[in-house]
């Protein structure tokens, strides 16, 4: 039997058969190289500047998903048929959907507006790319498949929903992943036996979970929720990315108002900076190495600004943070005073006080059933002896104590003005 194995950190052994034109297929969709620049983009961006240990790609996570796509299908067929063609565009599709993710995962998206699932599509679709051309070279009606399951417009939606939901490969993958590599033991839930009691509802065509999985389910809500609250949002890995963004804020309005900055000439990395609309081949072509590199050139930079805000990144002294945990009125006021006083120590409070929501990267986030598409709903099996599948928190407490609310809302200020800041919160906060 021919076969390709990858030894890794999650799942041990990835298997991967190549006997099969289905197989060679995923392989060669391996090799490309849309799918091995992903060696170069960090799967939690700035995570490592708070676990040293998240060093892990976005190339490991993908053929983490991969595999776990294949092991559902697998166990999917034991009881459901699954169309051979579908099936080749569900295994593409998990293991190419994060393949359009640009520099440091979702911190260059904020800055430049741009979506990397867009990209993604892209990838898929295009006849430039080795990717699409070798997914159009299998069925010429598989590349709009693979584009339709990441957009989650995909029929039968069951099959999509184990690419893009809320319990999907992705995310399976990423919690053990990302759990693993920090260190931090909060994404850990029983894989094994959600995989166990997946099924379809082939009347509703969803993915659902068989009664015996709901408590594996909620301890993996529970995994997200907690690694959201405790790795996603850490102070510190968030300090990083906002000193990150304000780099290349600083950079962009240099160029902008035509003031001196340092680029390497004639590269894709210019026409980000330029903000010039990149072609697929161009926007390719960057990932994290030349964001670095830049970073470490701008620490030279006449522009004071720039050159402090690159040796702080380079040199790891991030920037302080601390949560609003006030009331509104006194947030307001404190917001005031405490810009003012960032703006009196020197610094230009746009670059050197920063406002971070959990809003802003609104992919990491816990389960929530209001609202949400039902496509986007968890459902699980109700009962054993007269069983009916409903939505999770109609059956689950646990999961139902998930659903309040969590505001993140806190500023990040360099270290400097850091007993001043302190001091005006306590000021503000203090009982009366």
């Amino acid at each position: 039997m021919s076969e390709r194995i990858y030894r890794d950190p999650v799942h041990n052994i990835i298997r991967l058969r190549t006997d099969s034109r289905e197989g060679e297929l995923m392989m060669r969709l391996i090799d490309t190289p849309e799918f091995q620049r992903l060696r170069r983009i960090k799967q939690l961006g700035l995570g490592l500047y708070t676990y040293q240990g998240a060093e892990h790609s976005r190339f490991t996570h993908s053929l983490g998903a991969f595999h776990l796509m294949s092991r559902v299908l697998d166990r999917l067929a034991e009881k459901h048929s699954i169309n051979e063609e579908d099936r080749a565009a569900a295994r593409a599709a998990a293991l190419l959907h994060d393949v359009g993710h640009g520099s440091f995962s979702h911190v260059m998206e904020k800055v430049l507006g741009f979506h990397h699932e867009k990209w993604t599509v892209e990838v898929v679709l295009s006849a430039t790319t080795e990717i699409g051309r070798l997914l159009h070279s299998y069925a010429s009606e598989l590349p709009g498949k693979v584009a339709a399951i990441i957009e989650g417009k995909f029929q039968p939606a069951a099959l999509g929903q184990l690419v893009s939901s809320q319990l999907d490969v992705d995310r399976m993958d990423y919690l053990l992943r990302d759990s693993l590599m920090t260190g931090a033991k909060y994404g850990i839930y029983d894989l094994e036996w959600i995989i166990n009691a997946l099924a379809i509802d082939e009347e509703h065509d969803r993915i659902y979970v068989a009664a015996r999985g709901l408590y594996a389910v909620e301890e993996y809500l529970q995994a997200r929720y907690y690694m959201f609250r405790q790795v996603y949002f850490h102070r510190a890995l968030r300090s990083a990315e906002a000193v990150l963004r304000a780099i290349l804020r600083r950079a962009l309005t240099l160029l902008e108002t035509g003031d001196s900055l340092w680029y390497a000439p004639d590269t894709a990395f210019e026409k980000v900076l330029r903000r010039t609309a990149l072609t697929i081949t161009e926007y390719l072509e960057v990932d994290d190495s030349d964001v670095l590199f830049h970073v470490k050139q701008w620490q030279r930079s006449p522009d004071n600004i720039l050159a402090d805000l690159s040796k702080r990144f380079t040199g790891r002294r991030l920037f302080k943070a601390i949560d609003l945990d006030m009331p509104v009125p006194e947030r307001l006021a404190f917001l005031a005073a405490a810009r003012d006083c960032v703006a009196r120590a020197g610094y230009d409070p746009d670059y050197y006080f920063i406002e971070d929501r959990a809003s802003d990267v609104p992919y990491y986030n816990y389960y929530t059933a209001e609202g949400a598409e039902p496509k986007s709903r968890i459902y699980v099996e109700d009962g054993y002896a007269r069983p009916r599948i409903r939505e999770i928190t109609e059956v689950s407490e646990v999961v139902r104590g998930l659903q309040r609310g969590y505001e993140l809302h806190r500023v990040c200020f360099p270290a400097e003005v850091k007993s001043e800041i302190y001091d005006l919160y306590h000021s503000l906060t203090a009982p009366r």
